[in-house]
């Protein structure tokens, strides 16, 4: 990104705005690209906790807590600077779900049922539509409320939960 701005420096200093403004559409792809990066490594995380709270029918504390701030920073990073857009509409998050699921199902091997399960044999356990309605109907919160408000939805979402009895308000 350092050349991008070097080359937009110099192509502004020279006059040249036509490729001035094609680097600038460059920067805003990188930078959206980027975002769209961060939000789904949290979306993996989140995906990670619901696959081991499907099948384990559990829900530990730290499971809860990384549920909830992993769909925080979802919302954080999604809302455009402009505060009235996203970078992934509402509409949109069916392919990142799908894409992001399949990622999630190795690295959630290592820790559902104590990592006693290959990835093949947790896939084949797993609901996969209940987990992407689930995913869908936490993401939805993140359009629905405000940053303050989101926790402590969450938690009313999270004692529809298997084990999430303890998180009722």
């Amino acid at each position: 990104m350092v050349q991008e701005l070097v080359n937009l420096r110099s192509a502004i200093v020279e006059g040249h705005y036509e490729v001035a403004l094609a680097l600038v559409d460059e920067l805003e792809g990188m930078s959206k690209q980027a975002t769209i990066r961060n939000i789904e490594s949290y979306l993996l995380r989140l995906l990670i906790h619901l696959i081991k709270n499907q099948v384990e029918r559990r829900l530990t504390p730290s499971w809860a807590i990384s549920i909830s701030d992993s769909i925080r920073q979802i919302k954080k990073l999604n809302l455009k600077d402009n505060q009235t857009s996203y970078y992934i509409s509402q509409e949109d998050w069916q392919s990142f779900l799908e894409e992001n699921l399949e990622a999630a199902i190795r690295p959630a091997s290592l820790e559902v049922l104590s990592g006693t399960l290959k990835p093949k044999q947790l896939a084949e356990r797993l609901d996969k539509p209940q987990l992407m309605q689930l995913a869908q109907k936490l993401l939805n919160l993140t359009y629905e409320y405000s940053a303050k408000d989101l926790p402590n939805i969450i938690d009313t979402v999270l004692v529809e939960f298997p084990g999430g009895e303890e998180w009722e308000s």
